[in-house]
């Protein structure tokens, strides 16, 4: 925000009688920082979740895509619908390298 900006946020502010000084300098650090405060911090993303296809599956494990439907099927991990798709599916990364290192599925962190 430009300077001018600012200085004129800060007039305005202060021809408002019913502000207090500690008001007008909350109001105009908001405007400085996007909104926001200390009591309002920028939010974190979560952690992305990856999911991998059938094909991926099967390559990080060097089996075949019958083999990896079986295991589904098993419940040795679970499957998961592919956004916006009807059919297709895929599964957590981190339940197939969980899997891979010896872990059950949703053991990992």
């Amino acid at each position: 925000m430009l300077s001018t900006t600012n200085e004129l946020i800060r007039v305005a502010l202060k021809t408002d009688p019913t502000l207090t000084q500690s008001n007008r300098t909350s109001i105009l650090a908001a405007i400085k920082n996007h909104g926001r405060t200390p009591e309002n911090p920028i939010p974190t993303a979560p952690p992305e979740i990856r999911i991998l296809r059938r094909k991926e599956a099967a390559a990080r494990f060097g089996v075949s895509l019958r083999c990896i439907d079986n295991w589904s099927k098993s419940g040795l991990f679970p499957k998961v619908k592919l956004p916006g798709r009807v059919q297709a599916c895929g599964f957590r990364e981190a339940d197939v390298i969980a899997l891979i290192n010896g872990q059950g599925a949703g053991e990992a962190k």
